[in-house]
């Protein structure tokens, strides 16, 4: 199909989007960030907020302009579970459907990231330029 080189960037572009918003709020908010990783049992909250801001931020622009696709959409997808069964695997109380629905919204997203990682970023991102 003519066009898969347009559909796999404005994939990336969709995938990229709340990680690179998402990791920048982590990294100006990082206090909050710390907060709610320690809430959840992290250890050293403060530097996991900043770790995993910077992944989704670097990962998610890398993504964006398709610069070493494969490896940070694995990252990304990887991630991305680890994230839902870290947060999202409460499904009780008021808000267990919450929850329900940003564990499938993330099985969704890290599909997406696998896909991207075995066929790669498409001729119209930085990888097929350098070849």
């Amino acid at each position: 199909m003519a066009n898969n080189s347009a559909l796999i960037l404005i994939g990336r572009i969709l995938l990229s989007f709340m990680f690179i918003l998402a990791g920048y709020g982590k990294l100006t908010a990082i206090g909050g960030t710390a907060g709610y990783f320690g809430s959840l049992g992290f250890p050293a909250p403060t530097i996991v907020a900043v770790l995993v801001g910077l992944l989704e931020l670097l990962g998610g622009l890398a993504v964006l302009v398709g610069f070493q696709t494969r490896i940070a959409a694995l990252a990304l997808g990887i991630f991305t579970l680890a994230a839902t069964a870290a947060a999202h695997l409460n499904w009780t109380g008021d808000a267990g459907m919450v929850q329900w629905m940003f564990f499938q919204k993330n099985l969704g997203v890290a599909g997406g990231f696998f896909v991207l990682a075995a066929c790669g970023a498409g001729a119209l991102s930085i990888d097929a330029k350098r070849g």
